[in-house]
């Protein structure tokens, strides 16, 4: 005897009814949890932000004296702002102008050397080339910290350190670019398409140009993306290699600000305001890149 309805009863408690369809119990129990979880990270997210634009409106005596998350109305962001500009002469302006230089130039730089490496490395067979791939991997395996040292030795060796060029020359090569490339040429740009541009009497550098980097787009435009924010981001490569306060990056630049003045309250409502201002760039460039900005492997050449 019912047999039917204990079946029934128990698809009811696990979210299934009769017609194999999720009930609606099921439904919010699956609903709310991931939920729950986007909302705990995306205020984790979001609320150092929001702390950032507080502090950046409050004047140098109401920092540590007025509550946290409450802003304040009374002029000090124009007051900041306008002491941050005027600051050692433009410093801040000039520091903004070397990130710009260093994480453009860098990331173009390192899109193009991956392209080119992660499409040879696909698409051609030479001797060593497994060799290669694994000093890839390793290198991939590797922290930037162990290397900065190293750099610093090599770069100072041939006498460039303290320049733009020690700053943008490691920024160029990118092991997990190159890996991501690799693995991206490989999932879209066909083999049979190349054959075919060989056999049209296609050179390998026009295979590259007109063929190959075309669905390769995607995801070059990701590794672009990826490489200027870990540059704008990066501290430690340009505190060990420039020593002019005129070649400094904003991340150095804020540093050495509060080395030269952490006895005075305004430094720190100048480097929340500077740090404020720095992260509009990576917001407007995400936005900017996000409709281009996909992993999407199933996009190659002969998509459709």
């Amino acid at each position: 005897m019912s047999a039917p309805a204990v079946t029934g009863r128990t698809a009811g408690r696990a979210g299934v009814g009769r017609d194999g369809r999720p009930t609606d119990r099921g439904t919010r129990r699956g609903g709310i949890l991931p939920t729950i979880v986007l909302l705990v990270g995306t205020a984790y997210a979001l609320v150092p932000v929001y702390w950032l634009v507080a502090a950046s409106t409050k004047g140098a005596g109401e920092l540590f004296t007025t509550s946290t998350l409450v802003p304040s109305f009374t002029g000090g962001f124009v007051e900041n702002l306008t002491a941050l500009l005027a600051f050692n002469d433009g410093a801040f302006l000039v520091w903004s102008g070397n990130s710009v230089l260093y994480s453009v130039g860098g990331a173009v730089a390192a899109t193009i050397v991956s392209a080119a490496a992660g499409y040879g490395l696909a698409k051609y067979d030479f001797p060593g080339k497994q060799f290669v791939f694994t000093f890839l991997l390793i290198g991939v395996l590797i922290p930037g910290v162990i290397l900065a040292i190293p750099q610093y030795l090599l770069l100072a060796k041939i006498g460039i350190a303290g320049s733009y060029w020690s700053v943008l020359l490691p920024c160029m090569i990118s092991p997990f670019s190159i890996y991501l490339a690799r693995i991206y040429a490989a999932a879209v740009v066909p083999d049979e398409l190349l054959e075919a541009g060989r056999l049209d009497g296609a050179s390998e550098w026009r295979l590259f140009r007109s063929v190959a980097i075309v669905p390769m787009v995607p995801g070059l435009i990701t590794i672009f993306l990826l490489q200027f924010v870990a540059i704008w981001n990066n501290f430690l490569l340009p505190f060990i290699m420039l020593s002019r306060e005129e070649t400094f990056p904003l991340t150095v630049g804020f540093y050495s600000m509060m080395n030269q003045g952490t006895d005075q309250l305004n430094v720190y409502n100048l480097v929340i305001i500077g740090c404020l201002i720095a992260i509009i760039p990576l917001i407007l460039l995400f936005l900017f890149l996000q409709r281009y900005w996909r992993l999407d492997l199933v996009s190659g050449a002969v998509k459709g």
